[in-house]
């Protein structure tokens, strides 16, 4: 791949806006939006569909060990546990999700925080009109592409209340510069690792994940989904032992990618190895990905980047431009707008 090819195909260049990456996180994190607080918190709702849902999934991940509870919508129904403790965060980049909207009319109704984030749009005039704490982040691209300016903006928003330290915020964004270098448009090689796995996937990719990793695991898939225009399959490494690894026994042209850890679980390392044995006696080939050493944050977003950035090489290699997503726009013009 020549970096002409990338700008022959990627029409409006989704590729620049990845190679910014770094900066973009780094903006905003250190933007001085006003701090939203509230005061004992022991339930956080994150509500987004599409790639500002996976900034909720990325937060939950970060917050698994800690002692709030997370629920993750990806619709239109509020969990029925919602009350005065309870936070909500609306996240909708275009500003036009009609599920998020119709979250964030629900979560009027109830005693709950609520923080909205859009680049503008219907949610916003919605959370305008009825007094909500709003805060507009601009569109970078498209929703997928604007990921870490929304990601660490919520982030700097929220610094009250999600129990991140800002070392480990700090220390996420240093790494994304690291791994720039290897997988940025500049960098068109056999060690680009992003390339590398773009070269590698022909069929269909079915990605393990272990539960710690799975926002990683699904905003690839979705990623995969939306650039490439091809279909993905994810599994949890440990449920797909007692299940999904049947369909191995027959020849199949799907194409496993392995996501892991760098200090996965000693029984998740111990499932890798037995699954790559299984691999390996089945003459089965597998892509390795491994993450990156360093805090939660760290590890997740430096996957996501590297993921993300093999799904546009992939579409380019495959002539496919990524940035159109016709069926996605066929769905939303035949939705009811009551």
């Amino acid at each position: 791949m020549q970096l002409n090819d990338l700008e022959k195909i990627d029409k409006k260049r989704m590729f620049e806006t990845y190679d910014k990456w770094p900066e973009i996180a780094k903006d905003g994190f250190d933007n001085d939006f006003e701090k939203f607080d509230a005061k004992e918190i022991d339930h956080i709702v994150f509500s987004g569909m599409g790639g500002s849902g996976s900034i909720g999934d990325v937060i939950s991940a970060i917050l698994s060990k800690e002692d709030i509870h997370v629920s993750s919508v990806k619709g239109y129904h509020l969990p029925k546990t919602v009350d005065s403790n309870s936070l909500i965060v609306s996240t909708s980049v275009s500003g036009n999700t009609r599920e998020t909207l119709s979250v964030i009319e629900k979560a009027q109704k109830t005693d709950a925080k609520i923080a909205v984030f859009s680049s503008g749009g219907m949610i916003q005039k919605f959370s305008k009109m009825n007094n909500l704490f709003f805060q507009e982040i601009p569109m970078i691209h498209s929703p997928r592409a604007s990921f870490p300016k929304f990601l660490f903006s919520i982030l700097n928003i929220l610094k009250e209340i999600i129990p991140i330290k800002e070392n480990d915020i700090k220390e996420a964004i240093s790494s994304l510069e690291i791994t720039r270098n290897n997988i940025y448009s500049n960098n068109l090689t056999e060690a680009n690792i992003s390339l590398k796995l773009a070269e590698w996937i022909k069929e269909i990719p079915l990605i393990y994940y272990p539960w710690g990793l799975q926002s990683a695991a699904i905003r690839f898939k979705n990623s995969l989904q939306e650039n490439s225009k091809m279909h993905v399959i994810t599994e949890d490494v440990i449920e797909s032992c007692h299940n999904g690894i049947v369909a191995w026994e027959k020849k199949s042209q799907v194409q496993p990618i392995l996501i892991k850890g760098y200090n996965d679980h000693v029984k998740t390392v111990e499932r890798w190895n037995i699954l790559e044995q299984f691999f390996m006696e089945q003459k089965i080939p597998f892509f390795e990905i491994k993450s990156i050493e360093g805090n939660i944050l760290s590890k997740i977003i430096n996957l996501i980047y590297i993921l993300d950035y093999s799904s546009i090489y992939h579409s380019v290699l495959n002539g496919t431009d990524p940035s159109p997503v016709n069926a996605i726009d066929f769905v939303k013009s035949r939705l009811a707008t009551d």
